[in-house]
């Protein structure tokens, strides 16, 4: 018989569970579907607009289970997208919360940046940030120094 549980997933569903609680909570909604498709589209705008190692570079330090949505659908070719304005980097969060009737999609980029500030090393958090165009860099706060914990 097989043990029951697996605990490297259980750490993954606590930590992506943890992410998705601080999401909402800098969104201002106790709302972890309306948190995912903030994180989902806030991760493939991001995503979609980095070199394709620094792409890998960035997912190596997310959660196993957050690291799965973040590839999801992804291409590598054509990447980086060129898009350098906020319009359609919001678009693309936008196009996400659309299914949850909604959060401002300023507002949910914000949070996922924040929580990822905090989730993240600051060096990794700091070479993302210097690849994203200015308009969309300005979203995102420099983080303040390492994060409290490691993703598993």
């Amino acid at each position: 018989m097989i043990k029951k549980e697996v605990p490297g997933l259980n750490r993954t569903i606590h930590a992506t569970n943890t992410w998705l609680s601080a999401i909402a909570d800098e969104i201002g909604r106790e709302d972890a579907q309306v948190a995912y498709h903030a994180l989902r589209g806030t991760l493939f705008a991001t995503r979609d607009r980095l070199p394709v190692t620094e792409a890998m570079d960035l997912a190596a330090q997310l959660p196993t289970l957050i690291r799965g949505v973040y590839f999801e659908g992804y291409k590598t070719t054509d990447k980086p997208q060129s898009h350098r304005d906020r319009e359609t980097f919001l678009g693309r969060v936008q196009g996400e919360l659309e299914v949850t009737n909604g959060a401002n999609p300023e507002v949910a980029a914000r949070a996922v940046f924040t929580v990822m500030n905090d989730h993240i090393s600051a060096g990794e958090i700091e070479d993302v940030r210097q690849m994203m165009p200015d308009a969309v860099r300005a979203l995102w706060p420099a983080p303040e120094g390492e994060p409290e914990g490691a993703v598993t």
